[in-house]
């Protein structure tokens, strides 16, 4: 009988350690997890400074519907709209909405008078 029970108590820890990210309210990822950098090119597009940018998702899942705070998106240059889209008058979407997995980044430039920030706002995790 006493076999039984340590049978149930491994069990019962065995399930509890599992699935410990949503009994205690924790994400393995958080939008924080995306990481956005910027650098200059060295190009100059209609007397602005163009901008090179990447976006990587550092967490092991994946993660969608991210949005980050952009004003509006300003560029003297076209923006490839396949990695960042103005969805309205403060707020981009990246990739359209697909998920950013670990280890595929997305890029692209503009081309503005002084670098914009792309604090992320939220996103959708996958794991």
């Amino acid at each position: 009988m006493a076999y039984r029970g340590a049978i149930i108590l491994f069990f019962l820890v065995s399930l509890f350690l599992a699935n410990s990210n949503q009994v205690l309210g924790t994400q393995p990822c958080r939008p924080s997890d995306i990481v956005i950098t910027q650098s200059r090119t060295n190009k100059v597009v209609e007397g602005k400074p163009e901008y090179a940018v990447s976006i990587r998702n550092v967490c092991k899942c994946a993660q969608s519907k991210v949005f980050v705070q952009c004003y509006g998106l300003s560029s003297v240059e076209s923006i490839d709209s396949r990695a960042i889209r103005a969805v309205d008058g403060e707020r981009c979407m990246l990739g359209g909405g697909r998920p950013i997995s670990k280890g595929t980044p997305l890029k692209f430039k503009y081309a503005w008078m002084t670098p914009q920030d792309f604090p992320v706002i939220s996103s959708t995790i996958h794991c």
